[in-house]
């Protein structure tokens, strides 16, 4: 298998974790801007998420440049991405957000922060 069939099934991963995130979005009960607020954290949470995930896949990109040939370890090793991100550090953080939302939080920031800036071994890799 070459690298763009890869990258073509983790794209239609994260294409489908943004559309079942869409879902969620529901139809406001009315005409003005105050039929808006009920829904305001549930958008704001897509938002959030849709963030993120455009974190992961603009970085899953950027690793892939890196590759030369995919074999087994590999294509294992982006199951297991594709798989904890639907789902990661996030379900430690979901747990965690009934005893304390901070920690929640952290992680949330925490799993951001690692993602948001690009593996300079990637860059180093590329150039040789």
């Amino acid at each position: 298998m070459d690298k763009t069939r890869l990258e073509a099934f983790s794209d239609a991963v994260i294409a489908i974790i943004m559309t079942v995130m869409v879902l969620e979005l529901k139809i406001p009960h009315g005409a003005d801007l105050e039929a808006l607020k009920p829904l305001l954290p549930v958008f704001l949470a897509y938002i959030l998420s849709f963030l993120y995930l455009g974190i992961y896949w603009n970085n899953h990109h950027h690793m892939l440049q890196a590759t030369r040939t995919v074999n087994g370890k590999v294509l294992w090793a982006n199951l297991l991405l594709l798989f904890w991100l639907s789902l990661v550090l996030y379900l430690i953080a979901i747990c965690l957000a009934f005893v304390q939302q901070n920690i929640s939080h952290f992680i949330y920031l925490l799993v951001a922060l690692i993602w948001f800036i690009p593996d300079r071994r990637i860059e180093r890799r590329i150039a040789q």
